[in-house]
């Protein structure tokens, strides 16, 4: 049987627009199996997106709040309503063939909130699941969200785990459009400061158990290796 290998790359703090444009070329290079399967890891600056089905009216920062705080708008091709991302967050882009796997998009978002759920009990951190509800809890407040594209069975965008993030942020949206709950972050928590790199090694592996990877090829600049700098105009 060929070994099942996931390529990883930790692009750091990359603007929303370019990271964007990097999974539409990793996927077109995955759907002609050019290259193996991809997870990204990185942070985003002040970012609020706006999935397919978001309500506009969960926008609720003032245009000057918006100015002030340098936070940019997308509406995007992803399921669910609205987030924000930016510092201090984990947002994790796999791009995956889920054939290799299973064709099942309700177990992937599963599994994904299962290898965060895995990743938090490293730290002492009970994360669950809410009925009904995507994404990861910490008794009635959010601590990571989940929003995908599955297109040929495969994956893109995929889930954002705040672990030192400015919470405030999220008070200029009604987060995923539920307006009852609260949303929370690792160091909230715990009240400790957290290794951004530590946390990225545990997800990274807990990925790697899940969905049943062999190895990790892990490359410094996966936009280097796919010459995307070139490919864009």
């Amino acid at each position: 049987m060929e070994n099942k290998i996931l390529t990883y790359c930790d692009l750091g703090l990359i603007g929303y627009k370019e990271a964007w444009d990097l999974q539409h070329e990793i996927f077109s290079r995955r759907v002609k199996n050019e290259i193996d399967d991809v997870l990204l890891l990185l942070e985003h600056p002040h970012t609020y997106t706006l999935g397919k089905t978001a309500d506009r009216n969960n926008l609720i920062s003032s245009e000057e709040t918006l100015h002030q705080k340098e936070i940019t708008i997308f509406e995007i091709d992803r399921g669910g309503d609205i987030t924000y991302h930016g510092p201090g967050q984990i947002v994790g882009y796999p791009i995956i063939n889920l054939s290799n796997w299973q064709n099942d998009t309700h177990k992937y978002l599963r599994a994904l909130e299962e290898v965060i759920i895995k990743t938090m009990n490293d730290f002492d951190l009970e994360g669950s699941r809410k009925k009904g509800l995507t994404g990861v809890w910490i008794n009635e407040k959010k601590i990571a969200a989940i929003g995908i594209k599955v297109s040929r069975w495969i994956t893109m965008h995929g889930f954002a785990l705040n672990v030192s993030t400015d919470i405030s942020l999220f008070n200029g949206i009604i987060p995923c459009g539920i307006k009852d709950k609260a949303v929370t972050s690792m160091e909230s928590e715990l009240g400790k400061n957290f290794d951004i790199a530590e946390v990225k090694s545990i997800l990274t592996d807990e990925f790697k158990k899940i969905f049943n990877y062999d190895s990790i090829d892990t490359i410094e600049d996966i936009r280097s290796e796919i010459n995307f700098n070139q490919l864009v105009t």
